[in-house]
């Protein structure tokens, strides 16, 4: 239950947030993300593509992209497992269940494990790294495909930082968190 009151506060919050200030915040984002060492050394990022008032991906995917980054998406099978496929442009995206958008190719669920940085979403982290998922456990179940060493990073807004996040023994923690100011390292 405190899982969900808290996924609720932090969608109430966004919901509140212009449609200006989601441009603005997404392209602070991107600079923020592509700037960090970690990002730039990277062959391939996986991201994702943002829904509503999430923290925007859409500058930092055509960033990635600009920079010569292999960039690979997930794509939500019916058992909320994620496989992956790549980003080639936004017409490389077909619309998807639960309002996703998803690449139309198929690399497989271990895809992930390719990737030099993971970026992935979330309401919120804890100071320890764990992080507020959607509730269906995508991205945990992801995440243990990832070798260890992979940075993790959260993606959010600079008040989901540092919250207290309920745990469960599924969760898996993040390494990192990026937001439109700042990346904060969690080791």
């Amino acid at each position: 239950m405190a899982k969900i009151a808290l996924r609720d506060q932090i969608r109430t919050a966004r919901h509140r947030l212009s449609v200006a200030e989601l441009g603005s915040r997404g392209r602070d984002l991107a600079e923020v993300v592509t700037a960090h060492p970690v990002v730039r050394r990277a062959a391939t990022v996986a991201a994702y593509v943002s829904v509503g008032p999430e923290p925007g991906t859409g500058a930092l995917l055509e960033s990635l992209t600009a920079l010569g980054k292999r960039v690979i998406l997930p794509v939500v099978l019916r058992d909320l497992d994620l496989d992956w496929g790549t980003w080639r442009g936004s017409t490389s995206l077909a619309p998807a269940r639960f309002g996703l958008l998803e690449p139309v190719d198929r690399l497989g669920l271990d895809a992930i494990a390719t990737a030099d940085v993971v970026l992935v979403p979330g309401h919120a982290v804890s100071p320890g790294g764990y992080r507020l998922g959607q509730g269906g456990g995508c991205y945990d179940r992801a995440l243990t495909r990832v070798p260890v060493g992979t940075p993790i990073v959260c993606l959010l807004y600079d008040e989901e930082v540092g919250l207290d996040v309920p745990v469960d023994d599924h969760d898996r923690p993040v390494t990192a968190v990026a937001t439109p100011t700042r990346w904060l390292d969690l080791r």
